[in-house]
């Protein structure tokens, strides 16, 4: 649900182009992002007799071509944030109605879009992780735990004090909710989860991998449609040589955030802040932990390779013992007779490969 958004009153065009809320309480100020494609315009505007400012998203399902499925989207949207109570969602006002065209009313953030081109130093952009994973845990902690489905830069508000602001929950869902054939792949190419790509069951964190995708944007100072270049015909991310300061922990963590199989991933957001916030995102002394796993790593392939090494020889030299034929027969003909010969069994006791051949 992409929007073109603009900084602030940037967007500003002329009075009489507004439409008139006047009746139901408001005054638009300025247009802060359109998407005339999809039917959709956001608007800053003034609660009349009083200083509060809101946001007004307009949803036109007439020049959207839209069906009664656009207006269910609509609806699910509103109930979605009537239930949500966090300081950085921003919270449900209002909502009304005119011919074709339906209205939200939600609180103002004074925030600039990420997906303005902004610079972030790598340790920015753990505390907007960190931020964003801890609107992440109050969604999925609700008794009906909430999937967004829509993470990336465009969505995520951040202020002058690094705190983010998740918005646009036009494509939530709770987990295990049905979904609309039409609007598995409704999300922005690049930040959807293949599982979601490929017509499976969505779970906690698929929100994650959206979120990977977004950090990924911002390390790499590239804007969300050119996030595809990142990424190879497996639904592997490959940006590590864009970013070479960060430490090797970190870039660990972003890879098992958007790992391909959901599986591999953190199982939810509480499980990635509580890793998150250990990690130190750029120094030198996780350099010294990326030698010692490298080491290990090596070690265990090692002894992985001598021990095949031994297993094939054994299972060798007992084939060539047997008598000349079918190795698959001798085998068996050896088994049949360690059942009843106590010698034979002596002799291939001390092969642990062997004996444990016979009992698989």
């Amino acid at each position: 649900m992409e929007l073109d958004v603009h900084n602030g009153h940037k967007g500003v065009i002329p009075l009489n182009h507004h439409p008139d809320f006047s009746e139901q309480g408001y005054q638009v100020i300025s247009e802060l992002g359109c998407n005339r494609e999809g039917g959709r315009i956001t608007y800053l505007a003034n609660v009349l007799n009083s200083n509060q400012q809101v946001v007004i998203k307009e949803f036109c399902f007439a020049r959207a071509s839209a069906d009664l499925s656009g207006v269910k989207a609509y609806q699910r949207e509103i109930e979605i944030l009537q239930q949500l109570n966090h300081s950085r969602i921003p919270r449900y006002i209002d909502s009304f109605e005119m011919p074709g065209v339906f209205y939200l009313v939600q609180e103002y953030k004074n925030a600039p879009s990420l997906g303005l081109k902004r610079s972030f130093h790598p340790e920015e952009i753990k505390q907007i992780a960190l931020s964003i994973l801890e609107i992440l845990v109050y969604l999925q902690k609700q008794v009906s735990p909430i999937i967004h489905r829509d993470i990336k830069p465009e969505n995520i508000l951040v202020d002058e004090q690094l705190n983010a602001y998740l918005v646009d929950f036009g494509l939530a869902r709770t987990q295990g909710a049905k979904i609309a054939l039409s609007s598995f792949i409704a999300g922005t190419p690049g930040f959807i989860p293949p599982e979601e790509q490929f017509g499976h069951s969505l779970t906690k964190a698929s929100d994650l991998y959206s979120l990977g995708a977004t950090l990924i944007c911002l390390l790499t100072n590239i804007c969300s449609v050119e996030i595809g270049k990142l990424i190879d015909d497996n639904y592997r991310f490959n940006f590590q040589q864009l970013v070479p300061h960060i430490s090797p922990r970190f870039e660990s963590w972003l890879m098992k955030m958007v790992e391909r199989n959901r599986k591999r991933r953190y199982a939810n957001a509480a499980v990635a802040l509580k890793v998150l916030k250990s990690i130190e995102v750029v120094g030198n002394a996780t350099r010294i932990e990326t030698l010692v796993s490298t080491i290990k790593s090596r070690k265990r392939a090692t002894v992985l390779g001598l021990a095949t090494v031994v297993t094939l020889a054994a299972v060798g030299a007992i084939l060539m013992s047997c008598q000349p034929g079918d190795p698959v027969r001798q085998l068996l003909k050896a088994r049949e007779r360690q059942r009843f010969d106590p010698e034979f069994k002596c002799r291939v006791k001390g092969d642990l490969t062997f004996h444990v051949l016979w009992k698989s």
